[in-house]
């Protein structure tokens, strides 16, 4: 995997998907959605992350997803592991899945029935952009089926500086759920 491509993985599938470039979304009103991970603070990728996403279900009629407290730490923490401890999955080196994750936090307790997701990526330079890895990841059918699940309301985003490979650029993960 070279450094010049976003990296993306999704549970449903456990896919590796490289793309070049990005090309154009629906989220061209979303602010800092070109902005690579060394040009604006976490918090803002964030942001343009969630606008990129809900961007792409409004043009699928869908509505829009909700960060979520907890999702958002399950999210967090899993994208500063791969970083650090450079591995590229949804199950940590210890054997912990992402239900695990999401489970920790707290976000499936007292939940009579539960539906949850996740998606992975990392880029360096522009590819380290929102609307590079949302481009990256509505290019694979099993991200994509993340993305547009009608069934998901809330979202954790998770961005770490640094990637799995060590170069420079962001690791995300998104956590998607519902939980009645």
């Amino acid at each position: 995997m070279g450094s010049s491509r976003p990296v993306v993985a999704v549970v449903a599938a456990a896919v590796l998907l490289l793309v070049a470039a990005p090309s154009a979304s629906a989220a061209s009103g979303c602010a800092s959605a070109n902005a690579s991970a060394d040009q604006v603070p976490k918090r803002t990728l964030v942001r343009a992350t969630l606008c990129v996403l809900n961007a792409e279900r409004a043009r699928h009629d869908l509505r829009p997803l909700r960060l979520n407290r907890r999702l958002g730490r399950a999210a967090r923490r899993h994208s500063r592991a791969m970083a650090r401890k450079r591995f590229f999955s949804h199950t940590s080196p210890n054997g912990a899945t992402f239900v695990d994750r999401i489970r920790r936090t707290g976000y499936l307790s007292g939940a009579h029935t539960w539906h949850i997701g996740e998606n992975i990526a990392y880029g360096s330079g522009d590819l380290s952009a929102p609307r590079a890895i949302g481009t990256a990841w509505m290019s694979s059918p099993s991200h994509r089926e993340n993305i547009l699940n009608p069934s998901y309301k809330s979202i954790g985003i998770g961005i770490a500086l640094g990637t799995p490979s060590g170069d420079g650029g962001a690791t995300y993960t998104t956590d998607f759920g519902r939980r009645r």
